[in-house]
C-alpha cells in the first residue's frame, strides 16, 4: 500500500531530540513531516487550516505520531479531539508510547487508533507501519472524495429523476415505473436516459451498486 506523493507524517511529541530523530528518520525513506512540540500547537494547526465549525476535510494523505505524555494537553486528550472530528480516521494516528502506558496504548488502539509503537523503537519498523498508515489515508481520501461526487451528481438529478431512478433500482421495467408514477412510458424511458447520462452507469446493476457505496 503506497503512500501519495505529497502524504505528511504529523509528529506530536515535547522531546525535540525525538522530533528531529524521527523527522530525519522519515526523510531518509523520502516522507514528508511538520513537528509539532505539543497538543495544542497540533490543534492551532488544525484551527488554522480547517478554519470553521464543519468537519475537516483533508486533501492530502496523513499519519499522526503522537506522543502518549506530554505536558499540558495529553496525547490521549488530543486523541479524543480526532476521534470526534473524524481525523483519526482520515489520519490514521500511531502512539509513541513507554512501557508503563502499554496497556493504555493498546487500549486506544481498540478504539480507533491505527496502531502503537514502544520507545525505543525500530527505525524501520516504525517506518513500515508509518507507510502503511499513509497508504491506508490515501485509499480513505479517495473513497471520501469518490462518495462526495456522487452525492454532486445525485444533487443534479430533479425529483422526477430521482422519483424514476428510486423505481429503476428496486427493479421495476418501464411500464410499472410510468402506472405508478402516472406518466408514460416515453416520458420514463427519458428520465431513466437522463439518469444515466447524470449518474454516469450504463445498466440498472451498476446504478444500484453505485448507490450501495453512498
Amino acid at each position: 500500500m503506497q503512500p501519495a506523493l505529497n502524504a505528511c507524517v504529523f509528529i506530536v511529541d515535547d522531546d525535540a531530540s525525538v522530533r528531529d530523530a524521527m523527522a530525519w528518520l522519515l526523510r531518509s525513506r523520502r516522507l514528508m513531516s511538520e513537528a509539532f512540540a505539543s497538543a495544542d500547537d497540533f490543534e492551532r494547526m488544525l484551527q488554522e487550516r480547517f478554519p470553521g465549525p464543519k468537519t475537516p476535510v483533508p486533501t492530502q494523505a496523513g499519519c499522526i505520531l503522537l506522543d502518549v505524555r506530554m505536558p499540558g494537553q495529553s496525547g490521549l486528550s488530543l486523541f479524543e479531539t480526532l476521534i470526534g472530528n473524524g481525523l483519526a480516521h482520515t489520519w490514521p494516528v500511531i502512539f509513541l508510547t513507554g512501557h508503563a502506558d502499554l496497556p493504555t496504548a493498546v487500549d486506544c488502539v481498540k478504539r480507533g487508533a491505527f496502531d502503537f509503537c514502544e520507545k525505543p523503537f525500530s527505525d524501520n519498523a516504525l517506518v513500515d507501519r508509518v507507510e502503511h498508515a499513509l497508504g491506508l489515508s490515501s485509499e480513505r481520501l479517495a473513497a471520501h472524495l469518490q462518495s462526495a461526487g456522487l452525492v454532486s451528481r445525485l444533487h443534479d438529478l430533479t425529483d422526477r429523476e430521482r422519483d424514476v431512478m428510486q423505481l429503476v433500482v428496486e427493479g421495476l421495467a418501464n411500464k410499472l415505473i410510468a402506472d405508478q408514477l402516472d406518466i408514460s412510458v416515453r416520458t420514463v424511458e427519458v428520465h431513466r436516459s437522463r439518469v444515466f447520462e447524470k449518474m454516469d452507469v450504463k445498466s440498472a446493476v451498476e446504478l444500484a451498486n453505485l448507490l450501495r457505496e453512498i
